[in-house]
């Protein structure tokens, strides 16, 4: 198993997104600001080696085609852009020159994602619609189709399906949806599958609501098309299989995951607020929580120990004197009055997970679309780390066990 990556791109300033190139040689971030800053990989080091300026505000989402290698970014400034590296006409240097995207929102672009195919990408938006954009060889720029109903509020994520039409989405009120995005001059005619046979642009192939009415943040195909997994803001993740028709929800007591991604048909990496990648497995038959990819205890030994409770937080709690004092009033019955020496060894706060704060994006690393091997995650604490997928920490080592709601099926 290849060890756990850990780079530091930021110390101030949180990693909204990543993306890389085909070979992972390189890497394009936004540092929650309206640059895109480019680094390069030398030996064990990461190089700042380009910055791309265009947008006014902040960057909501970047994408890195790995076939045509061009960079699509999509920001709160209503805009997108796809960037392409040209030679300057007078240096000779090759250069990332942008193109901008009629998109055609009143309101943030929110995300954005290449189809498979790298010939049309989607940008969701706070404008309760999705910008399906192509390429216009007459016009020589990016025009969109507009996503509109049902959508009734900002759209969080979306991912496409490997045939290259149907695009799932999810958004603020509450529902995963999935959409045909066929084009008629893009797309070849797609072939039947579970999700419906005739597919026109804007047809809804399935709509499903959040199990306790939380706002979608992540959607995920697997690799098949066949299976589509969404996570949402009541601390759920919902496994979705139309042909059966049935609905895994699996109910977790920890906070809310904000990004998923697939592994294998049955397995899925999903992250969030508490600060370490969840693998789940499973099948039509059913699924669970397998455990984590970050050995909290691990961490732990080069931390120091949490005095008064016997062990490190499972998941990424805050070990602080304050809420230290809280807790063994609540569960031990130990107050500690004015003067009297608190039960932490030290005031400040320490988490014990390799995250320290919110993942923000969990993307592949390394492996093929039905066989990924690694993957990699961004976060608020401004690390970039790549893990082993199968160098799950089990359930009853992490400490999430009780943890785990009762699987449903609706």
């Amino acid at each position: 198993m290849a060890p756990i990556e850990v780079v530091s791109l930021s110390q101030q300033s949180p990693v909204t997104c990543h993306a890389f190139n085909a070979d992972r040689s390189q890497i394009a971030v936004s540092l929650n600001s309206n640059e895109v800053r480019i680094y390069a990989r030398q030996g064990n080091d990461w190089n700042h080696i380009d910055t791309l300026s265009e947008h006014d505000k902040p960057i909501t989402s970047i994408d890195w085609a790995p076939k045509s290698n061009r960079i699509v970014t999509s920001a709160q400034d209503r805009n997108a852009y796809v960037w392409q590296q040209t030679p300057d006409p007078q240096t000779g240097n090759v250069i990332w020159k942008p193109t901008l995207v009629l998109l055609r929102v009143n309101r943030a672009a929110t995300f954005v994602r290449w189809s498979p195919n790298e010939d049309k990408f989607a940008v969701a938006s706070g404008a309760r619609a999705i910008a399906i954009c192509s390429f216009d060889p007459e016009g020589d720029w990016w025009v969109s189709r507009l996503l509109k109903k049902p959508i009734r509020s900002t759209v969080l994520s979306v991912d496409w399906h490997p045939n290259n039409v149907l695009l799932a989405a999810g958004s603020a009120d509450m529902k995963a949806r999935v959409f045909s995005a066929y084009i008629k001059d893009v797309d070849k005619r797609p072939a039947p599958s579970v999700w419906g046979e005739k597919l026109p642009f804007n047809t809804i192939c399935g709509e499903y609501a959040s199990p306790s009415g939380g706002w979608v943040h992540s959607v995920g195909f697997s690799p098949s098309g066949d299976v589509l997994a969404f996570a949402s803001h009541d601390s759920t993740i919902n496994i979705v299989y139309p042909g059966g028709p049935a609905i895994y929800t699996i109910k977790l007591a920890i906070l809310p995951l904000v990004t998923l991604t697939w592994a294998t048909e049955e397995t899925i990496v999903a992250a969030g607020h508490d600060c370490q990648p969840l693998v789940f497995g499973g099948n039509q038959g059913g699924w669970e929580l397998n455990g984590s990819l970050d050995d909290v205890h691990s961490n732990k030994s080069s931390g120091g120990s949490r005095s008064g409770f016997g062990g490190a937080s499972p998941v990424g709690r805050l070990n602080s004197a304050a809420f230290n004092t809280f807790r063994n009033a609540a569960e031990r019955g130990i107050s500690n009055v004015p003067g009297s020496p608190t039960t932490s060894s030290s005031t400040e706060s320490e988490v014990f997970t390799v995250h320290q704060n919110t993942i923000t994006s969990v993307r592949p690393y390394a492996g093929v679309p039905r066989q990924i091997t690694q993957v990699s995650t961004s976060g608020v604490d401004g690390k970039l780390v790549v893990w082993d997928v199968n160098a799950v920490t089990p359930i009853s080592a992490t400490g999430l066990a009780g943890k785990l709601g009762k699987l449903q099926v609706r």
